[in-house]
Parts: structure tokens; sequence; C-alpha cells
């Protein structure tokens, strides 16, 4: 029984002489709780996972806005944790993209419309981990309908492999994304064959892998992707592109889906095809995957969410598999699904 002075007080007096005592203690320390002045908490010291860096994490929603925060404001927690508030967005927005790079260098954005601009990273304002995102659109001349499809550091390998919805791929060299970028210069007939949905630098000696919704990839040497692009994978009906990453033999690549199973799939169980254009196989057991990106063990991993929660935590916490799996839980969700990742590289 809990006393409510807006309520009308029970008759006690049939109720045994310890009951009563024992209601009645408590209701005085209830008062005097009441009227007791609130001490004021100190606010704890956050505790961060490392040293204070000038690398940023970058958030981009769906609508363009844009936030940057010092990645040494993001403390760890362990997989499966829910998570804390980042990008503020309106109700009818949410966090589309996520990439890290410091403070000094430039970013590469591509849209849908297979069009690609140069922005210093310093263009968009730092902020605190919980913040509103500030518009891209006002900074970039963006045409109608289009949006932001990738973002990439800039100057970070020789070349960037261009993915669109269809399947269909082609990489640009290093010096056609340089400082000499005309803003939106066109790399992609997106008519033909659909709008840009992910990129990543690649070396010249590598692989890419593609990964569609479905949960399925291909796997081929970038060499062989012609120089006005090709089909990189056959889909399968009602099937899309979600990502590309360079791989090599000897590494892994974090595979999450939009209900936050993820896993490392070891890529010396996942053999490459002899050319780019066949149907995939499957990469994980999953019918909304959201990324697919190389990772490395000592690497952490960001996951963003669509109400804005953001988890970081360390990638050897995820079994790696050289087999086909559903993945273990990376990120509680209640009501919500991922839509973004980035993995840190970790010294």
């Amino acid at each position: 029984m809990c006393y409510n002075s807006r309520m009308e007080r029970p008759d006690l007096s049939q109720l045994p002489d310890d009951v009563r005592a024992y209601i009645e203690a408590l209701e005085q320390e209830l008062l005097r709780l009441q009227n007791s002045p609130t001490p004021t908490a100190a606010a704890p010291e956050p505790e961060f996972s490392e040293p204070p860096t000038t690398i940023n994490v970058i958030t981009i929603s769906q609508a363009g806005y844009a936030k940057r925060t010092p990645r040494h404001l993001y403390g760890r927690q362990r997989r499966g944790g829910m998570g804390v508030f980042d990008i503020e967005l309106a109700d009818d927005d949410a966090p589309a993209l996520l990439t890290l790079a410091d403070e000094s260098e430039h970013l590469l954005l591509f849209t849908n419309q297979g069009r690609a601009f140069r922005l210093a990273v310093t263009a968009i304002p730092e902020t605190a981990v919980r913040s509103r995102g500030h518009s891209l659109m006002d900074k970039l001349p963006f045409r109608p309908g289009e949006r932001i499809a990738a973002i990439l550091p800039a100057d970070r390998g020789q070349q960037v492999a261009l993915v669109s919805q269809k399947g269909w791929v082609r990489q640009v060299h290093k010096a056609r994304l340089g400082s000499s970028l005309i803003p939106g210069m066109s790399f992609f007939d997106t008519g033909k064959q659909g709008g840009i949905v992910a990129a990543c630098w690649s070396s010249g000696q590598e692989d890419l892998l593609i990964a569609t919704r479905l949960g399925l990839g291909i796997r081929f040497a970038d060499r062989q992707v012609h120089q006005q692009g090709n089909l990189g994978i056959r889909l399968d009906p009602g099937d899309e592109v979600a990502a590309i990453t360079a791989v090599s033999d000897n590494g892994g690549v974090f595979v999450v889906g939009d209900d936050g199973k993820g896993t490392i799939r070891l890529m010396e169980g996942f053999r490459a095809n002899k050319a780019p254009g066949a149907s995939g196989k499957v990469i994980m057991k999953t019918e909304a995957l959201v990324t697919a990106v190389a990772v490395n063990d000592p690497d952490d991993l960001f996951l963003i969410s669509q109400t804005s929660k953001i988890i970081r935590f360390q990638a050897n916490e995820i079994p790696p598999k050289t087999g086909v799996v559903q993945g273990v839980n990376c990120m509680s969700l209640r009501n919500d699904l991922v839509t973004a990742a980035a993995v840190v590289p970790m010294p």
C-alpha cells in the first residue's frame, strides 16, 4: 500500500499492530523525502575508449543533413548493446550513411544520379554526440530528386568502385576525384545502369565483393572491371544491390542486417568468381542486408539505427565464420532498424 496525499487515507485500525506500524513508518519516510531538497549530482566524467583524436564520426541522413563528432567521444559498449542517441533529425528523416575521417581530410560524396562532389570535413560543423545535423543541400548544387548515396574519405586508394542498384559496377581513378574534381561531375549513366547505391576504395590489386539486400554476393578481381564499367552481379527478381567493398583472401567482411544481426564472413570461405556478372551466392542468411564492409580483428565497429541510436563495439566480439550463418546480435533494437555501419581501424 502506498500513501498519496491526494487520496483518502484508508482505515488501518483493523490491521495487525506490526503491519500498521510498518505502513506508518513508510508514510513518515515518504513525507521526509518529499520535504527534503534534492541534491544536485555532479555530472559524471565521460569514459573514453581512446585518447582524444581529430578523427571524426560523420553521419548523413536520407534528406542530406550531416554532423561530425570526434571519435573518442563515443565510448565502446559490448556487442548487443542499445547504443546512445546521435544525430537529431525530423520525424520523417533517418540516418542513412556513416563514415570516419580526420578533420584535415576531404570527403567524396556520390549521389544517386551518378555525380560526385568533394567537400572538406571541416565544412560540416563539429558538434556533440547528440546534436542536430546541418543541411548539405545548402552547400552543394544538388538537382531536384538528387540525394547522397555514398560517402568516402578522399584520397584513400588508387580508384573508387561505384555500384548501382541494378548491379552495374564502374571504377574511377583517384586522379579524377582529386582537388581538380569539377563539382557534380557525372560518372554513371544512371538511366541505363541504375542509380548509385554504394562505393568503396580499392588498390587495383584486390577483389571486389558486391552484396545484395537478400544476403547474396559475388567476388571478383577489381582489374576485371572494364574502363566504362560492366555488370558486376546478376540480380534475382526482387533483389537489389546493398554494398560494395574491397577484399582479400586473408581478410574478413562484416555483414549486418537491418534487424541488428551480423557476422564476419572470412573470405577464405568465399571464393572469387573467374569474372563479374554472374549470380550471387549466400553471404549471410538475411532478407534485409544493410551493408558489407572489410574488417580486421583489432578494428572497432559503429552501427546506427533508424531512430539515430549509435553503438560502438570491438569487431573481435563477433565470431568469424567461413560458412553461411544467420549472424549474432550486434545491436539491441526495439521497434527500430539498423541503417548503416562503419569500420574503425584501430592500432
